[in-house]
């Protein structure tokens, strides 16, 4: 089976590097799947979106990004958020009681982990 190295990054911490066979990503462009020997190509990520990545080992994984880059070359992905977090990790209770606060990095941080929630409940 062919595989792509990964790395989700986000400002405050390293999430996840190693090899998957599938990187999904919300884009300013719309969402993308990468495969190995995709294309290069640099994407901006949407506030608020999505990430998941199928480990070659494991379980998919699923993390809410708000903000930040995807760089693509034959080799690796690249992901770089200024916010992540797995939907795993996320206090739904709390995140939703964030959706009203005044604070707006509160409230995206809160909307990309619930996005997370959401699609991790999907199964998708």
């Amino acid at each position: 089976m062919a595989e792509i190295t990964v790395e989700l990054v986000s400002v405050e911490r390293m999430l996840w590097a190693g090899q998957a066979s599938i990187v999904t990503a919300q884009t300013t462009e719309g969402e993308i799947g990468v495969l190995p020997d995709h294309e290069p190509l640099l994407g901006q990520l949407v506030e608020n979106g999505v990430v998941t990545i199928q480990p070659i080992d494991g379980e998919k994984l699923i993390a809410g990004v708000s903000g930040g880059f995807l760089s693509v070359s034959k080799e690796k992905v690249t992901i770089l958020a200024d916010f992540a977090v797995w939907a795993n990790e996320v206090d739904t209770a709390s995140a939703e009681a964030d959706l009203n606060s005044d604070d707006e990095l509160a409230k995206a941080r809160a909307e990309a982990g619930l996005r997370a929630v959401r699609r991790s409940s999907e199964g998708l």
